[in-house]
This record gives C-alpha cells, structure tokens and sequence, in this order.
C-alpha cells in the first residue's frame, strides 16, 4: 500500500512539473508574442505621429499659399481701382463717367467670380492634399486589420 501511495504521489509530482514547465513554456512564448506585437503597435503609432506631421506641414504650407494669393489679389484689386479713380478724375461728360463705372463693376465682379472660383479649387485641393497622409495610414490599418483576421 506505501509503494501504491508513492507511486501515485511520484506520478502527481512529474505530472504536475510537466504541467507547470509547459504553463511556464506557454507564457513564454505569449510574452514574446506580446513584446513582438507592442513594438509592432509603437511603430504604428510613429507613422500615426509622422502621417499627422506631414499633414500639418502640408496645411500649414497651404494656407501659407492662399494667404499670398489672397494679399496679391488685393493688390491687384487696388490696382484696379486706382486707375479707375484716375481716369473717372479724367471724364467729360456724365456718360462717359457711367460708362467708365460700368465696365469697372463688370471687370470687378468677373475677377472677384474668378478669384472665388480660384480659392475654392485650391481649398478643396488643399483638403485633399492634407487628407492623403491619413488616408494612408487608414489604408494601412485597415490592412493589418485584414492580416490580423
């Protein structure tokens, strides 16, 4: 009966370190899984970082621009009307003073339709361009998303 008892106690023992040495194997290999997925994640999230960067340099510079071609369309602008103040300074007669102003309000409003044709083109250029750097990261995600599953 002692040698039965000692048999089945040496049995518990080498199964129970067969059973502890296999967890201990297991948890192993799932914390170098685990460290391989968190510098994967930390490298993620760097190109998250340098996509929101780049696409705040590339607003920055795009509202940079618009301001230039906003400042030189007021420069034009007045331009305009500078001359137009001179040559009304000029006029002879009341119809040519109205014809002066008419063809001065028509070639202000087709250069402010332009101008505002312009500015809304480069705005939505401006949105996309910024976009693209996200839109990527996106693409990216959604394809580890893909490979993960």
């Amino acid at each position: 009966m002692n040698d039965t008892i000692k048999n089945v106690a040496d049995k518990a023992q080498e199964t129970t370190k067969a059973t502890v040495a296999k967890i201990g194997e297991q948890t192993k290999v799932a914390m170098e899984k685990g460290k391989v997925q968190m510098a994967d994640y930390a490298d993620f999230q760097k190109g998250n970082v340098e996509a929101m960067a780049e696409a705040a340099r590339i607003a920055a510079q795009g509202v940079e621009a618009m301001g230039q071609d906003a400042a030189a369309f007021a420069k034009k602008s007045f331009d305009a009307t500078s001359e137009v103040l001179k040559a009304m300074a000029q006029v002879k007669s009341p119809t040519e003073l109205m014809k002066l102003q008419a063809d001065y309000f028509r070639t202000s409003f087709d250069m402010l339709v332009a101008e505002a044709s312009r500015s809304t083109e480069a705005s939505l250029k401006l949105a996309g361009d910024v976009a693209k750097p996200l839109q990527n990261r996106m693409a990216l995600a959604a394809e580890k998303m893909k490979v993960a599953a």
